[in-house]
């Protein structure tokens, strides 16, 4: 039996493998893959979906910064995307990728974003078909957005220094990172890595996966809301921020915060602790305790 998506804040925003394989093939439906592993695409994708490499297509070659609004326009464009495109987005790892493919869709304010519950994982583990054919969409026209709507869903690091003792941080790390007994994710220590382990001071520890069941589907609402609400002390606070490494995971909670707990005011710190970690006297809290605001 399907899970009844209608429990969510924003049920719209997720949808089932089910919903996927009945309504993927429809004409206003653009369907992306988005993985951590940028080579998993060619190994057999849902029959369809357009590959996004998250390197090469959602970041500035140069800046440390997204794509800029001329430059989304184009990448949309070159998929098929119009304004009125139903976007669906899926990937692996649980749909870290998939999640950040959206949120940063949301930065430019494109309306009906998706994720499949369950992402890549689950597709594969019903037997849906995988293919290797490569789709060549149609390039549309797709104009240029308004400014990059950074303020309402993107926090920066002075965004944070304020927030501190002022409003929930949500540090969806590794516990072994949050303690800083470790300074980056395994096997990123030679790419994003941080001078500095620890913490921000005050923010609740949450792994990202506590959101997620063994296979890949988010838990229910009443089960999120136990683990954000009360356990990492969100409760019904009108401003939260997440964050992670590089704001992949960070992006996944937000999804969890903003469309499935409902969350109005929720912004994803995507310079994370490979920012926060290398700065120059920002304060840090090491070991399991919070920390204090100030400290």
């Amino acid at each position: 039996m399907s899970k009844d998506l209608s429990q969510y804040a924003n049920p719209d925003a997720l949808v089932s493998t089910e919903w996927l394989a009945e309504h993927k093939d429809e004409p206003n439906v653009v369907v992306l893959e988005s993985n951590e592993d940028v080579l998993l695409y060619e190994t057999g994708h849902v029959n369809g979906a357009l590959k996004v490499d998250w390197h090469t297509d959602l970041n500035d070659p140069v800046t440390r910064d997204f794509i800029n609004e001329e430059q989304f326009a184009a990448f949309a464009a070159s998929k098929g995307i119009t304004p009125e495109s139903t976007v669906v987005f899926y990937g692996d790892k649980s749909n870290w990728w998939a999640a950040y493919a959206l949120w940063v869709f949301t930065l430019f304010g494109h309306q009906d974003l998706r994720l499949v519950d369950g992402g890549r994982q689950k597709w594969a583990d019903e037997g849906r078909e995988l293919t290797t054919e490569t789709p060549t969409p149609e390039p549309s026209e797709y104009p240029v957005p308004g400014v990059r709507n950074d303020q309402q869903w993107r926090a920066f690091r002075e965004d944070v220094l304020a927030h501190i003792g002022s409003g929930p941080l949500v540090d969806v790390r590794s516990p072994a990172e949050y303690t800083g007994e470790v300074t980056s994710a395994p096997g990123f220590e030679d790419k994003e890595g941080a001078l500095r382990g620890g913490h921000i001071p005050t923010a609740a520890s949450v792994p990202w996966a506590r959101a997620a069941n063994d296979d890949g589907t988010f838990k229910t609402r009443a089960e999120l809301e136990q683990i954000y609400q009360e356990e990492a002390g969100v409760g019904e606070a009108e401003d939260v921020i997440a964050y992670c490494r590089i704001g992949e995971r960070s992006s996944h909670t937000w999804f969890v915060l903003k469309h499935l707990l409902g969350y109005q005011n929720v912004r994803n710190y995507d310079g994370s602790w490979t920012e926060w970690g290398n700065a120059v006297r920002l304060p840090i809290a090491v070991g399991a305790d919070p920390g204090e605001a100030g400290r």
